[in-house]
């Protein structure tokens, strides 16, 4: 975007490329409100206010008051702590030997959870459940068509899909007959606090490694997390050998 002037308070420049910048602070649903032409014209005005209330402020000193200082005071003692953090924390550079290196010795960290995709059918005695069971295995009936009629699960509007799903996700009744279970395999009922489940299990994926390249952010991201997390306490022990005597805890 070329720049613009378009406005002067004193000495100083307001251009669109302000205006834009101003706009883009915001989120993102007000800053679309502000892309109108009125919007940046609303912008613009603000920025001029502003630079006529740092004028007034600079001509009248308001800026030596001394409730003024102290705040600045505090808010460059604050400034400073972030930056210094920031600045270790930035300071660390990653070479792709040590990614992969820590790929090599983390690898069961990064790998993929055994998951299954499957239907059900649930209906609230075992009675039911062996009737349907046994029109399925018959083939009178298909799955998805028994879990639209009898099912009591919302699933039913999807034939009883339950789509893909991991460990922890289910009551352990039903999980451990999923991935107990063959890929095709219909089983059931299985009891749970909910009633009588029919399975039908689609898929089953076990659990995996992958390969580097598969996961080389997310190894990139922990392993500059637990560097980072060394080397700000690396600092801290060499800042607290420097000052030993600085700190001082109060009894209360």
């Amino acid at each position: 975007m070329e720049k613009k002037i378009l406005a002067k308070v004193g000495q100083k420049e307001i251009t669109n490329l302000d205006v834009q910048g101003a706009i883009q602070g915001l989120d993102p649903y007000q800053a679309q409100q502000f892309q109108t032409e009125e919007g940046q014209k609303y912008v613009l005005d603000d920025l001029v206010n502003q630079e006529l209330l740092y004028m007034y402020a600079k001509d009248n000193k308001i800026d030596q008051d001394e409730e003024f200082r102290t705040e600045m005071k505090r808010v460059e003692e604050n400034l400073l702590k972030q930056y210094v953090i920031n600045k270790i924390l930035t300071s660390i550079q990653l070479t792709e030997e040590e990614k992969r290196a820590f790929f090599d010795a983390q690898k069961q960290s990064f790998s993929k959870p055994e998951t299954a995709s499957a239907k059900h059918i649930l209906v609230d005695n075992e009675e039911k459940a062996n009737d349907i069971l046994g029109k399925i295995n018959a083939g009178e009936v298909s799955f998805e068509n028994a879990a639209k009629e009898h099912s009591t699960c919302p699933s039913k509007d999807n034939g009883g899909d339950l789509g893909t799903f991991g460990r922890g996700q289910m009551v352990p009744e039903f999980e451990d007959a999923v991935f107990n279970m063959n890929n095709g395999e219909v089983s059931g009922p299985v009891k749970t606090q909910f009633g009588y489940h029919l399975i039908k299990l689609e898929n089953k994926n076990e659990s995996s490694i992958p390969e580097y390249d598969e996961v080389a952010e997310q190894v990139e991201r922990t392993l500059l997390f637990q560097k980072q997390g060394e080397v700000y306490q690396q600092k801290l022990n060499e800042v607290k050998e420097k000052y030993p005597n600085a700190v001082e805890y109060m009894n209360k």
